[in-house]
């Protein structure tokens, strides 16, 4: 484990079990089997809770990211963190971390996304991840935990996140899907952000309007698994759902550039803002704001805090 910068005294903490350098490029048009020439790649730290930090630090948040590194892409990643001042807490693994890569056909302005699996972890890796949150957390008055799992990790990780969250005095957030995302609604958890599809397949129920998309929040809400729900709806906007109400934003009318990291913008962005004492509506539309901004940034840049606090005026919320 290699401690980056010190003291901590930190209002967030990020973890990212399965970080990745994202690389993002552009083609004039994707065709199968010839050598395609790329324009200039772009490298950005990636992996959920890295992308949470960084949007927190760029607002100018006290953040703290904690995620695994491993082989000659782990110092890569560990150096592009680093360039961005973000202060970070890493976990040497022995596999190789991951890259994925982004890549837009110019003549159709269409993205691909392609996801790599990542390293597989053994029980001292994972469980140095959650030692090293423990380590750093306290005093942390919020714990994210976003994106997938890498191979070796067992489902109920994010539950022994939560678990040491709760521990540390935090209130913890949820950002992943699947099996791990159910498995830690188990535990006290503030605030979860899905997004229609894993919501769905959450409550195994298909959820094809507003009503029933609050309906299913409501349901975690109740049976104690989440305090706040943020559901995002991609082009639809998005809902906030608390035991005191519901909320929809409608979504701003911006030129897409890309769509990647909206989701961890729009999170990290309400995180920063809950963090620091606001409303959760106030941050829901700060969260709105940041999600609108991302899509303005090209490859995986993520959200530009001056493009935020420019957006956020033009966010409009409805109670439902």
């Amino acid at each position: 484990m290699m401690f980056r910068s010190g003291p901590f005294m930190n209002t967030v903490v990020t973890l990212t079990p399965n970080p990745a350098i994202d690389v993002s490029t552009s083609v004039a048009r994707l065709e199968p089997i010839r050598k395609l020439r790329c324009a200039q790649a772009r490298r950005d730290p990636g992996g959920g809770g890295i992308n949470v930090a960084r949007v927190i630090d760029r607002l100018g948040g006290d953040v703290t990211a904690v995620y695994p590194v491993g082989g000659a892409t782990g110092r890569l990643l560990r150096r592009l963190v680093d360039r961005e001042g973000l202060r970070s807490v890493t976990v040497d693994v022995r596999e190789e971390t991951r890259e994925d890569f982004t890549v837009l056909e110019e003549s159709s302005g269409t993205q691909y996304r392609f996801v790599m699996p990542g390293p597989v972890l053994d029980d001292g890796e994972w469980q140095g991840c959650l030692y090293a949150l423990g380590a750093v957390g306290t005093g942390a008055g919020v714990v994210v935990a976003s994106g997938s799992l890498p191979l070796g990790v067992p489902d109920d990780f994010y539950a022994r996140a939560a678990r040491r969250a709760l521990q540390l005095g935090a209130r913890f957030v949820l950002d992943s899907s699947g099996a791990p995302f159910a498995a830690a609604l188990s535990e006290a958890v503030y605030l979860v952000k899905p997004n229609l599809g894993e919501l769905s397949r959450l409550v195994s129920a298909e959820l094809s309007d507003d009503a029933s998309c609050v309906d299913a929040a409501r349901s975690l809400i109740a049976a104690g698994k989440a305090e706040i729900v943020a559901l995002t709806l991609g082009h639809r906007g998005a809902l906030l759902v608390t035991a005191e109400g519901a909320f929809r934003a409608t979504p701003i009318a911006v030129k897409v550039i890309s769509a990647v990291g909206a989701g961890d913008s729009f999170l990290g962005a309400m995180v920063w803002s809950l963090a620091r004492g606001d409303s959760v509506l106030d941050a829901f539309k700060y969260g709105i704001a940041a999600g609108s901004a991302a899509v303005l940034a090209p490859g995986t840049e993520l959200c530009r805090s001056q493009d935020v606090h420019r957006l956020l005026g033009e966010v409009v919320v409805e109670s439902l």
